[in-house]
């Protein structure tokens, strides 16, 4: 079983690479049931798949009279794994580990195997064909095909289409074919992508006829200059005459011989681009068979540094997107695509990074229909090699420099390009993702050169920028990213000498990955669009990522959770690092994605002067498609609305002034005037009316304090239904039992409080609290925010009355851990305001304040029976300080449970900013309002109800993990800190760090009943 350790792509009787066509050629559909057995992987003969059981010879499988009535039967397209409750092995999640021992290009004995046995009938249409071909569209990982009992060959290349020539061993009626996939192998090092792995034959298996003299692959190359067309057909394999035909544009051109064939103009076509996504039907055909074709007119090119189609800079806001199903896994699910695809649109995606591989050619074909710019990554990945020891970046033995693997690289590359070369959507190819550098990659970038002039060549691997075409990055931080876009900055880039980062500043520029958003996050996201906004050279970026990768699961009494990382007892395992989507598992999107939708928005919003400005910032097409609608709100409650007229055309690039709707303000209370852009028509991804940007802005005079936060009217002895004594603290309010108020520092650490980071990729050195970048790249990652959160002792503070007043009025509490010179006082000071009981709650920090904190607030406890929350503030959905552009102040409504977004990873959330009041439910009426006032700088406080302390919070690994709860908990928060990227990338940005000051709460409870 050598061929297990063989680097090369593959043997047999292998075909040529060639595109995924719409041909009226016969095919016959393999998938369906397989006969199906798992050789356990069990230590056996060196190289061997397994035990196999009592006197079976190793290939006796493939033998027509091999008996598998005892095996059971798996669907095909699967993952083996995902299958049978667990009796064919369980999924393995890892990012740069490797599950099996670094030594290429061996693999363990102990290596899981599948074989799988399909009987099928020869349709009759297939006689007489000059070829019939076996296509597999994606196995993982390496697998030998056997029909009929003879070997055919071997594949490799999980995601890439293979074909086999199986002419000679297929005979009319019956056949039987059996293939044998293992699931590790030499191709297991050069596929170390961060995702499941996933064995299995999954996606489509077909038989496909060869007609004699049939077009056994077409290249149609349509481009665009200028309102005109051109045309150029390639094929190979055909018998002339070939005809073209483009009814819609009246083209039908037949070439008699293939010297004639020759480029086509055509006077007047409608540009292809991601928003306006023009396609016109078109066939190649000629006396044996037509192939269809959708084509986009559009052209590609790099003018210095800026990134061109049609003559137009392209701004990518993007996302990288794994094929991932929750119970699928990288099976393709034609409708589930579809939405995935509407939803990014909907969300103002515009563009997607296949990561790190060829998705299934149908999203491609959506992908031209729905219009995104789309960089198709090939199936690569080497992240393993990156590491010698613990964390050292060495890629010692990295198959990118190893000639072993030359022929692998570049068969790879080739069927990536050669599948996909059809689609308009495509205008970028990258050769791969973090598989470091050196000349497997360099030829693979000559090859695409050649074959492809047109579309660039993109691997943010070449640092240098050698051999590639764009300059791209990783987590590049805020002043990174401001510095390779400033003409002025002649600083050295990473890794590159002068001459080097010459070149690369002469290049466009963009962030392959970049605002990481893995659980509560990410944050800054307008911080790098403002960055792109300034800087000619900047493109943008793709976030990582578009979707959790989690596995649809269910605990032994039946509660359904999605599972990650260790989940399945893995030896080793990258936990929750798979779940760093701005959509949840199930298609939830998270409050990040509505952040993102905000700010990258492609018509933008603002008001100057009495107008609203319209800005276009679209790539080519006007404002004919959208609708201005406005409102105007007093104290979040309507009080008019209408829409404003957009004239006949406003070209991409321009902006246009109108003047803002004439409201009335003398009513008191908040003025505010919001603005949306809608769909005017229904569009293939969204309805009518749907909103692609909004923005919002006060009117009138700012308001004041409330009156009855301005002055402190002590009462005396509170009585009942508030009665305290100086020493047990709040006991009631309303006439319910409440706990309260204690200070809290502590919040339920996000995934990017959990993260030290590493250097060479967005990470750090010592942790600055003034400058977090500053060290940068130096030394071994810093400790996360968290380490230092509990180091000080953040997350167990304990109280101490200093003193009280005998009338219950006036406590000082000292809130401080054990070894811990850090502490923090709250002073509560009560008073009435008629039914009215009125907090003043001022928080000090005591300590040498050499940390930062995670929140500084309040906490009261209240009776479960609290079940829905009314608010007057910035929402609806949770906001931090870096990441709250979306939220707009008015008035909202959620359960409890609603108020808390459900991530992979239980954690901080659902905080909302800019409190003004609120209204508690309790068994579905009204039972407390609450109102918060601004302090003495304007700021006012944010609010988080949930049904578990940030303490319960913390210790859950998965949200059915959580205990039940027999309380509601209500945070207070005078400010939280930001966000950040963290867990991949950069930390909180200054301004949004949260220095221990004092900071004051000023709260009025009325009870409602």
């Amino acid at each position: 079983m050598t061929y297990l350790t063989d680097t090369a792509p593959g043997s047999g009787a292998r075909r040529p690479a060639r595109a995924w066509l719409a041909t009226d050629a016969p095919a016959l559909s393999l998938d369906g049931d397989w006969r199906f057995r798992l050789l356990s992987g069990a230590p056996g003969t060196p190289g061997a798949a397994g035990v196999l059981p009592a006197g079976e010879e190793p290939e006796a499988v493939a033998r027509v009279d091999f008996d598998d009535s005892h095996w059971g039967s798996i669907p095909v397209p699967s993952h083996w794994v995902l299958e049978g409750d667990g009796a064919f092995g369980r999924p393995i999640y890892t990012n740069v580990q490797l599950p099996i021992p670094l030594d290429p290009p061996f693999v363990p004995d102990a290596n899981p195997t599948g074989d799988y046995r399909r009987r099928f009938e020869l349709p009759g249409g297939f006689d007489g064909a000059e070829a019939v071909v076996l296509r597999f569209d994606g196995v993982e990982s390496r697998y030998k095909v056997w029909l009929n009992g003879v070997e055919i060959g071997v594949g490799s290349g999980s995601r890439l289409a293979q074909e086999f020539d199986v002419t000679e061993q297929l005979q009319p009626g019956e056949n039987l074919l059996v293939v044998r996939v293992h699931q590790w192998s030499a191709a297991s090092y050069v596929e170390d992508q961060d995702q499941w792995w996933l064995p299995g034959i999954f996606r489509s298996v077909t038989l496909q006829a060869r007609p004699h003299g049939g077009i056994d692959d077409v290249w149609v190359r349509a481009g665009y200059r200028d309102g005109r067309g051109t045309v150029e057909v390639e094929t190979r394999g055909a018998a002339f005459p070939v005809r073209l035909r483009i009814p819609e544009l009246g083209v039908d051109r037949t070439w008699a011989t293939a010297a004639e064939v020759a480029p086509i103009d055509i006077a007047q076509v409608e540009p292809w681009s991601a928003e306006r996504p023009r396609l016109y039907d078109a066939t190649v055909s000629n006396a044996a068979e037509t192939v269809t074709l959708r084509l986009g007119f559009r052209t590609v090119e790099i003018r210095g540094d800026q990134f061109l189609v049609n003559g137009r800079k392209v701004l990518f806001h993007g996302v990288n997107r794994h094929e991932t199903h929750p119970d699928r896994g990288r099976v393709f699910d034609e409708e589930f695509a579809r939405a995935d695809l509407a939803q990014m649109k909907q969300f103002n995606v515009n563009a997607i990074r296949t990561s790190h591989y060829p998705p299934h050619p149908r999203l491609l074909d959506l992908a031209d229909e729905l219009g995104f710019w789309v960089i198709l990554e090939c199936d690569l990945e080497t992240h393993a090699f990156s590491r010698s020891g613990a964390s050292t970046l060495s890629w010692t033995g990295n198959p990118s420099a190893d000639p072993a693997w030359r022929d692998a690289y570049l068969d790879r590359i080739e069927r990536t390009v050669e599948r996909d070369k059809n689609h308009p959507s495509i205008v970028m190819w990258s050769l791969g993702n973090e598989a470091g550098t050196g000349s497997n990659l360099a030829e693979m970038a000559a090859w695409v050169h050649d074959r492809d002039p047109e579309r660039p060549v993109h691997y943010e691997g070449d640092h240098a920028g050698a051999y590639t075409d764009v300059y791209s990055r990783m987590y590049a931080t805020v002043p990174e990213t401001r510095s390779i876009g400033d003409d002025g900055d002649d600083s050295l880039l990473l890794d590159c000498s002068a001459a080097e980062s010459a070149r690369q500043r002469s290049k466009p520029f963009l962030q392959c990955e970049y605002v990481h958003a893995m659980g509560n996050g990410p944050g800054a996201i307008d911080q790098y669009e403002d960055i792109v906004d300034r800087h000619p050279r900047l493109h943008g970026g793709f976030v990582w990522e578009w979707r959790d990768h989690g596995i649809r699961t269910r605990t032994p009494d039946g509660q359904e959770y999605y599972a990650y990382g260790g989940d399945f007892g893995e030896t080793v395992h990258d936990g929750n690092f798979v779940m760093d989507g701005m959509v949840l598992s199930d298609g939830t999107p998270s409050p990040s994605l509505f952040e993102w939708k905000h700010v990258v928005a492609p018509v933008r919003i603002a008001f100057e002067g009495g107008e609203v400005v319209i800005d276009n910032r679209q790539h080519s097409a006007d404002l004919s498609a959208f609708a201005v609608r406005w409102s105007h709100s007093v104290d979040g409650r309507s009080a008019a609305d209408g829409s404003l007229e957009l004239p006949a055309s406003v070209p991409a690039g321009e902006a246009v002034r109108l003047p803002a709707p004439t409201v009335v303000t003398d009513a008191p209370g908040e003025h505010w005037l919001t603005v949306d852009i809608a769909l005017a028509e229904a569009t293939a991804w969204a309805p009518a009316g749907h909103v692609v940007a909004t923005a919002q802005t006060a009117l009138g005079r700012p308001v004041g304090p409330p009156a009855w936060s301005r002055g402190r009217r002590v009462a005396g002895s509170m009585t009942a239904p508030d009665a305290r004594s100086p020493f047990e603290g709040l006991t009631q309010l309303a006439g319910r039992p409440v706990d309260g108020p204690q200070a809290e520092l502590w919040r339920a650490p996000t995934d990017n409080d959990l993260s030290g980071n590493f250097t060479g990729q967005g990470g750090f050195g010592s942790y600055d609290l003034v400058d977090p970048w500053s060290n940068r790249g130096q030394g071994e990652p810093s400790p996360s925010s968290a380490e230092l959160w509990q180091k000080a002792g953040l997350d167990r503070l304990v109280p101490r009355v200093e003193a009280a007043a005998a009338d219950g009025s006036h406590r000082r509490t000292r809130y401080a851990a054990a070894d811990s010179r850090e502490s923090v006082l709250l002073d509560e000071s009560w008073s009435r305001d008629g039914e009215a009981a009125v907090l003043r709650a001022t928080l000090t920090p005591v300590g040498d304040g050499g940390i930062h904190w995670p929140r500084i607030g309040v906490r009261f406890d209240l009776p479960s029976t609290v079940d829905r929350a009314e608010w007057f503030g910035a929402g609806e959905r949770e906001s931090y300080p870096d990441s709250i552009r979306s939220a707009h102040v008015g008035r909202y409504s959620a359960s409890i449970d609603d108020l808390v977004v459900p991530y992979a990873r239980p954690q901080e959330s659902g905080h909302r900013s800019g409190l003004r009041e609120m209204v508690l439910w309790e068994a579905g009426s009204p039972w407390l309002k609450v109102e918060a006032a601004p302090d003495h700088l304007d700021r006012r406080p944010g609010f988080t109800l949930r049904r578990h302390t940030t303490a319960e919070v913390t210790a859950a690994a998965h949200p059915h993990e959580l205990p039940e709860s027999d309380r509601v908990y209500l945070w207070f928060d005078a400010a939280q800190n930001g966000l950040g990227s963290r867990a991949c990338g950069p930390d909180v940005w200054p301004d949004h760090i949260l220095r221990p000051e004092q900071r004051t709460l000023t709260l009025r409870f009325t009870p409602l009943r």
